[in-house]
């Protein structure tokens, strides 16, 4: 980004991103629209109707090693798992993404799935990537350019690996330090979910022992927009209580739901925290983990 558009790094505003898509400045918006249940509901989704000159970026096949994309090379364990930063990288030159551009990220799903990218690019050492908040609805609401069909060819380019800004941690790390005051264990999922009471997507039900619970969709409030800083700042501060915000580690059911909330605390002023990257996913994959249900 140059000196008179600083990156945003956070959250962009619908206005904020007009201006921007004025101002000629780097840029490439990825929609990433998806479904758990339904797979290729996302691209159908894009293909019908998407911001103007939007790339779509699939969870499973973009985003994870589940396409023959990234063939046998994941980093980590789970329903969901991160192909290796280079091949990454590698992918989004591809497709023209450098390290020049400011990246925009949304979803339809209340910011959900758009936070795996964000996450990414940030694990990739690229700063300059922000949601944008209220996602595809605040973009419809606005009047903002639409198009349909697929995205535009782009000439490749290069991005390069630099040192993660965000990174996450294994099960192993995980088990290590369970039930000690050096880690918190934050689960997104929902709060029946979490209460092992119905488990839709893995063969086990229940949360890792000790966790505490907050949906990701806790944070978005009744505008379609992230909550201002202060409110998240005070929930998590009660939802805390004592233990310090520099030792939670996110999680979910597969690493994606979690980061909303890593976001929400950095939108908090409460710094990085670290994602449990495979989540519920992998911690229950080993029947000789605990299980705690309840």
């Amino acid at each position: 980004m140059s000196a008179n558009h600083p990156p945003f790094t956070t959250l962009i505003s619908v206005t904020q991103l007009r201006a921007l898509q004025t101002s000629g400045a780097p840029l490439m918006v990825f929609d990433c629209s998806f479904d758990l249940a339904q797979p290729a509901a996302g691209r159908a989704l894009f293909n019908d109707s998407h911001i103007a000159d939007a790339v779509f970026a699939d969870l499973n096949e973009d985003l994870s090693t589940h396409g023959p994309r990234f063939a046998d090379c994941a980093v980590n364990g789970g329903r969901h798992p991160l192909p290796k930063r280079e091949a990454f990288a590698q992918w989004l030159g591809q497709i023209g993404f450098h390290n020049g551009m400011q990246a925009v990220v949304y979803d339809r799903h209340g910011m959900n799935y758009c936070g795996r990218l964000w996450w990414m690019l940030k694990w990739l050492g690229h700063e300059a990537v922000a949601v944008l908040d209220g996602g595809w609805q605040a973009w419809l609401a606005a009047g903002g350019a639409v198009e349909s069909g697929a995205s535009r060819a782009r000439a490749a380019s290069h991005c390069v690996v630099h040192a993660p800004l965000l990174d996450f941690v294994d099960a192993a790390m995980v088990q290590a330090q369970l039930g000690r005051a050096t880690q918190t264990v934050l689960d997104a999922r929902a709060p029946a979910r979490f209460r092992g009471e119905v488990e839709p997507f893995d063969p086990v039900a229940g949360h890792l022992p000790g966790a505490l619970n907050r949906s990701y969709n806790q944070n978005i409030g009744e505008d379609g927009l992230l909550k201002p800083a202060e409110m998240l700042r005070a929930e998590f501060a009660a939802l805390l209580g004592d233990r310090k915000a520099a030792t939670v580690v996110h999680h979910c059911g597969s690493g994606v739901s979690a980061i909303p909330n890593i976001l929400a605390m950095q939108v908090a002023g409460l710094g990085n925290s670290a994602l449990f990257a495979g989540s519920w996913s992998e911690w229950c994959s080993d029947p000789q983990r605990p299980v705690a249900k309840g």
